[in-house]
């Protein structure tokens, strides 16, 4: 019997796409900072839509990233640690051949 090896399961990458509502106690240069270089996920900034009043950053922006499963909890644990709104939706792009 082939039991499947459990350490590579956590390094299957999905695509997803997050929405994240700024409320004004994060920087959003900030955030797309600790998301990078402390968490190492690499993103692409799909749209985003930020006004800055006061030094506060409020509005929202929507992420692509490519994370393994362990890493897109620790992000989501890292905004709601942080009280940031956020929303994750599971990317699959049709491909044609």
């Amino acid at each position: 019997m082939i039991t499947p090896n459990l350490q590579n399961v956590n390094l299957i990458k999905k695509e997803l796409i997050l929405e994240v509502e700024l409320n004004g106690k994060m920087k959003f240069d900030h955030l797309l900072n600790a998301i990078y270089q402390q968490m190492g996920i690499c993103y692409k900034v799909l749209s985003a839509n930020v006004e800055y009043m006061n030094g506060n950053n409020f509005g929202s922006f929507q992420l692509y990233i490519n994370a393994t499963q362990k890493e897109s909890q620790e992000l989501e644990f890292f905004l709601n640690n942080n009280k940031l709104l956020n929303t994750t939706v599971e990317y699959t792009c049709r491909k044609y051949s």
